[in-house]
């Protein structure tokens, strides 16, 4: 296993194989998981030939800079990195009044074909280790030499599509030896499937669950999201209940606003109907247009009005501050750029 990607237990079994004493298992999981060390080189504190038997034996799993850019409007800044095989995926980071946030991504690509999302336009590549998910945090962390103290799974893949990678992931950041991030920091966004989100209710973790939802009725879900055919909205109705008696944790429906297709005040009802029994939060998304969709983003009135009767029917809802928009802000958008310009030498 990837040695980045190993609980504190498992690291202590691997170094005893090795026929290392257990305190050194906690220093080099402190190197990887709190001072982000990059190298072993900069582990001074173990010997030298334990650090070349580990060089040898277990490659840190390091993620290189490709790209950043950084917003002029907000500080936003979006990072592609480069993954050991050569693929790359992006991240971004937000910063709040509240603290600075990292969105990661969990897959190279996705496969759930949402209609209006970048990141699935060229397939899904493979699923992300714990540790490559983890260092997309760490690498911003030392660039930016600011901490991160909330993480949203909400980047390129859908992360319950990797989901024994997520668990160990959300484990890793989370453990009070590492970055030590609260679960309640941390929010997981799924386009809904429906026996891993059960699943994910039955570990009883603090984590947000929040559910990219689009949509109130099964036909205009599918014209949106192909994951739709596969589970109707009462079975995912019922799967999000069952989240939030397990965990007691209030789900969020992530609803991007699409003008003229799930902007209408029949939307907004069906909405209330699906958020009110079990108390979700709302967060309504203008959608964030992509040149190869002809989707458009719904007119500023058509948003406030959307939110202001949901707020008459009791939903707790918030418009999501649009971050980054004179950057390659949608998911996968610098990603596919950087595909066509090594592709095919193009430019945009």
């Amino acid at each position: 296993m990837d040695i980045r990607s190993m609980t504190l237990e498992e690291l202590k079994t691997t170094l005893a194989a090795e026929g290392e004493k257990p305190f050194r298992a906690a220093q080099l999981y402190d190197w990887m998981h709190r001072k982000l060390a990059e190298d072993y080189g900069q582990m001074t504190n173990l010997s030298g030939a334990l650090r070349e038997k580990l060089k040898e034996k277990y490659p840190l799993t390091v993620l290189r800079l490709i790209d950043m850019q950084e917003s002029a409007i907000d500080g936003t800044r979006k990072f592609l990195f480069a993954l050991p095989d050569g693929n790359m995926v992006e991240s971004v980071w937000m910063k709040y009044k509240h603290g600075n946030s990292v969105c990661i991504s969990s897959q190279v690509g996705c496969k759930m074909g949402c209609r209006f999302c970048a990141s699935t336009l060229d397939g899904w590549e493979r699923n992300l280790l714990p540790s490559e998910m983890l260092d997309q945090i760490y690498a911003i962390t030392r660039i930016t030499g600011e901490r991160v103290s909330n993480v949203v799974v909400m980047g390129t893949g859908e992360p319950l599509d990797n989901y024994d990678n997520l668990l160990r992931f959300i484990r890793l950041l989370t453990d009070e030896n590492g970055l030590h991030i609260s679960q309640r920091n941390v929010t997981v966004s799924t386009c809904g499937l429906v026996p891993q989100m059960r699943r994910l209710a039955d570990e009883r973790l603090s984590i947000t669950l929040a559910l990219s939802l689009h949509a109130v009725t099964d036909e205009k879900r599918r014209e949106l999201m192909p994951v739709a055919f596969r589970w109707q909205l009462d079975e995912l109705m019922e799967a999000c209940s069952y989240y939030f008696e397990r965990t007691g944790r209030r789900m969020t429906f992530e609803y991007a606003l699409v003008g003229g297709v799930n902007d209408g005040p029949e939307d907004a009802q069906g909405l209330t109907a699906l958020a009110g029994p079990i108390g979700a939060h709302v967060n309504l998304i203008p959608v964030n247009p992509i040149k190869e969709r002809n989707f458009r983003q719904s007119g500023h009135s058509r948003i406030e009005a959307f939110k202001n009767k949901l707020e008459k029917n009791g939903i707790n809802v918030t418009i999501r501050r649009e971050m980054g928009r004179d950057i390659d802000g949608a998911c996968g958008q610098l990603r596919r750029r950087h595909i066509a310009e090594e592709r095919y030498g193009l430019t945009e």
